[in-house]
């Protein structure tokens, strides 16, 4: 391997070009995206590049309080994957500086240690993507950011995709080479700095100023814990996945969001093991439908439609249909004050929210409708996507992520989507109703399980 062909790699995109700086005393990976020690290619490619240049390999992880939308909930999450991380790095012989907040700054860490090159995670969020930019002005060091969150590279996925049915086929035509087993390789030359202690998760976020005004919630973060789940998904819910996935209350999905949002889990490995699940055919082709086709469309979208948090992300035909039902009558119509307290007249709506604000996790199939009906019970359909966002990102242990943003995009805005039969607020955009929505899975046990307490 030379370092041409690992700066060419389609997981790789040269922010600051440069040669690396022989002199340095190692190649620095600022981890934010991909939080875990294995099947992390942005980890194997700083690896690679290290023992290439005979160097050490260490990885900065910074506790930054000031993400968006980010509470307690989110960062208690994050914090409890901290010691399978450093264990992980460990195994690999990677050295590991853990900072907080107020030492977080990744400037001043390269200012201490001499980089050989940086590498980062992407992430196209806004906040985040404005971090990479600033580094790759203000670092004086080159920096590579590799896509370490989809299975298929998002730059060989050129444009903005309209639908599952475009992003399908360019996928498939890359998957079986990106799902190959790739050989991880340690790092050869050990870091001389001792690596940091992780402290307990707890004593970690005291001191931080965070806010604290939602708990945590019922899924622990860290990678042990995302491989459980994961093995438990396997032994009890993959089988019957294809019938079983939109019945909220018996609940046959993954639950693996919040440890692929976070990085705790990879979407490569995760895929790897459905396919040697021996689980029926059409079970793991639906789940891996889910997985790589509809995730890697919402990691599209968001890459390249810079409003993808708002409701001008949309398609024109889904924009044009609500201005003209802008005026129209609403049933009811709830405050956003309303909304994050479940006081609606609909109780399988109330359950989906107190599902989301108890645990930090709603069922898919009754999130869109959760925000199909923000759309008809809000003042305006900008407004309604606002709510949603808000709401969303406030609770969802997978909240501030792609596939949050174009699901409400989706049941909002019609993105992803085609345009249906006309009714009233919802123009064409695809509705659904209480009635049509219960008769499809026992509806009063989902709404049992999720009453006020």
């Amino acid at each position: 391997m030379t370092l041409d062909r690992l700066a060419s790699d389609p997981r790789v995109t040269v922010r600051t070009p440069g040669t690396p700086d022989t002199a340095g005393e190692a190649v620095v990976y600022w981890m934010q995206r991909a939080q875990r020690a294995r099947d992390n290619p942005a980890l194997d490619i700083a690896i690679e590049l290290g023992n290439l240049l005979r160097k050490p390999v260490v990885v900065f992880f910074a506790i930054n309080p000031f993400v968006t939308r980010a509470n307690l909930r989110h960062y208690l999450f994050l914090a409890e994957g901290l010691p399978d991380l450093a264990d992980g790095l460990r195994a690999r012989h990677v050295g590991f500086e853990l900072r907080s907040y107020p030492d977080h700054r990744l400037i001043r860490f390269l200012t201490e240690l001499q980089p050989v090159l940086l590498i980062g995670d992407e992430n196209p969020l806004h906040q985040q993507e404005r971090w990479r930019e600033r580094i790759a002005e203000e670092g004086r060091v080159p920096f590579w950011t590799v896509d370490a969150d989809v299975v298929v590279p998002s730059a060989l996925i050129e444009t903005e995709q309209y639908a599952a049915r475009t992003i399908r086929p360019r996928l498939h035509k890359h998957i079986a080479d990106f799902l190959a087993a790739r050989p991880e390789v340690d790092a050869e030359v050990p870091y001389g700095r001792p690596s940091s202690g992780v402290p307990v998760a707890a004593d970690l976020l005291a001191p931080l100023p965070l806010d604290r005004s939602v708990g945590e919630g019922t899924l622990h973060g860290g990678r042990a814990a995302g491989l459980e789940q994961l093995r438990h998904f396997l032994t009890h819910g993959l089988g019957g996945y294809d019938t079983r996935r939109n019945h909220p209350e018996v609940d046959g999905t993954s639950r693996l969001s919040p440890y692929l949002h976070f990085g705790q889990l990879g979407p490569r490995e995760v895929a790897r093991a459905i396919q040697t699940s021996g689980a029926p055919p059409k079970a793991v082709e639906a789940y891996l439908e889910q997985l790589i086709v509809r995730r890697e469309l919402a990691v599209n979208y968001v890459r390249y439609n810079d409003a993808y948090d708002r409701l001008d992300g949309c398609e024109r035909w889904a924009r044009q249909t609500l201005r003209q039902h802008r005026f129209d009558a609403r049933p009811q119509v709830y405050s956003a004050a309303q909304f994050d307290a479940a006081e609606t007249h609909d109780p399988l709506w109330n359950a989906a929210q107190r599902q989301m604000a108890t645990t930090g996790w709603m069922h898919g199939y009754v999130r869109m409708y959760w925000a199909k009906k923000i759309l008809e019970w809000s003042a305006t359909p900008e407004e309604a996507f606002d709510t949603a966002v808000t709401l969303n990102d406030r609770y969802e242990l997978d909240g501030r992520d792609p596939n949050g943003y174009a699901n409400i995009a989706w049941a909002i805005g019609g993105k992803h989507d085609r345009p249906w039969p006309p009714r009233p607020v919802y123009g064409t955009i695809r509705s659904m109703s209480f009635a049509s929505t219960s008769r499809k899975f026992d509806s009063a046990s989902y709404i049992e399980q999720h009453g006020r307490e």
